[in-house]
């Protein structure tokens, strides 16, 4: 039986510096290019390469675990939804429903929706207007879509503080289920923001990337939401339009006047699976008639 060589020094070195010089590694993905993958993929599914490029060489434009990670320890069940049932709040309520009367008449109108239950959403949402959010929507929508790479999920789950980490499972799940969506809204926000000549790095909202007075989603924005002032554009940071858009998705969904208390329930469910947020809408209303 021949004795077995052992191999020469020079081809450990070479062997390892095939494995230190792989682009597998996500190691190497440095500060500012996490998002050329993203790029990459948003140019081969038609969107200009000469856009695409100059918006994400915008200084607002970055990787924001920070912001993100907020996505990952959010819990419904630990928000204070009684606020909103208040004196206070039913008081503010009311004077906006003055304040929007035309609006808000018109959208009863026209698409069937009690204008209590609209002010009510948007007293939760936004405070009537008065809270939209801080963080830069395209931000949070590309990181959530970039993070089909590991080191990338990696950069997240440390973002999250110790106290607040839920189980690894748990979060690799989820950033499983929300990378694609991520990555369609961002396609949307980027649509929309086009058809509305607005720049879509300038655009801020929640830690979910909800964006105007009515907290829409960008698909949402894209597909349901109206022009209500007649201005010849959608804008979701004014009132107007807010008001029609937030109608018109309670009637896409299935709204009519005069559904039983059951149903409003369901179609209110489809603006946050919530059963403790859609309760509370339904009594801001009775207040609000009351």
């Amino acid at each position: 039986m021949p004795v077995l060589q052992k191999p020469p020094v020079i081809l450990f070195i070479f062997i390892l510096f095939l494995i230190m010089s792989s682009p597998l590694s996500g190691q190497e993905i440095k500060i500012g290019k996490e998002f050329d993958k993203l790029i990459l993929q948003l140019i081969n599914d038609g969107f200009e390469k000469e856009k695409i490029e100059q918006l994400f060489s915008s200084e607002n434009v970055f990787f924001n675990p920070e912001g993100v990670s907020q996505f990952f320890i959010h819990s419904e069940s630990s928000l204070n939804y009684d606020q909103f049932t208040s004196k206070k709040s039913i008081d503010n309520a009311l004077k906006y429903i003055e304040d929007h009367k035309n609006a808000l008449d018109q959208a009863q109108k026209i698409y069937g929706v009690d204008k209590t239950i609209i002010t009510a959403i948007l007293l939760v949402e936004t405070r009537l207007g008065t809270y939209l959010g801080k963080r830069t929507v395209i931000n949070t929508l590309s990181t959530m879509a970039a993070l089909t790479d590991e080191v990338l999920r990696e950069r997240i789950w440390s973002a999250i503080p110790d106290k607040k980490k839920p189980k690894k499972q748990t979060f690799l799940k989820k950033v499983e289920e929300r990378t694609k969506w991520g990555y369609e809204e961002l396609k949307a926000l980027i649509t929309y923001s086009e058809q509305q000549g607005l720049a879509p790095d300038s655009i801020k909202g929640s830690y979910a990337g909800a964006m105007g007075v009515s907290q829409f989603m960008p698909s949402n924005a894209l597909k349901l939401a109206k022009d209500g002032n007649n201005d010849g554009k959608i804008d979701l940071f004014t009132h107007a339009d807010a008001i029609f858009s937030v109608a018109n998705y309670l009637k896409h969904h299935g709204w009519k006047p005069g559904i039983a208390r059951q149903r409003q329930h369901e179609v209110l469910f489809t603006y946050n699976h919530s059963n403790y947020y859609v309760d509370t809408l339904l009594k801001i209303s009775d207040k609000l008639k009351g």
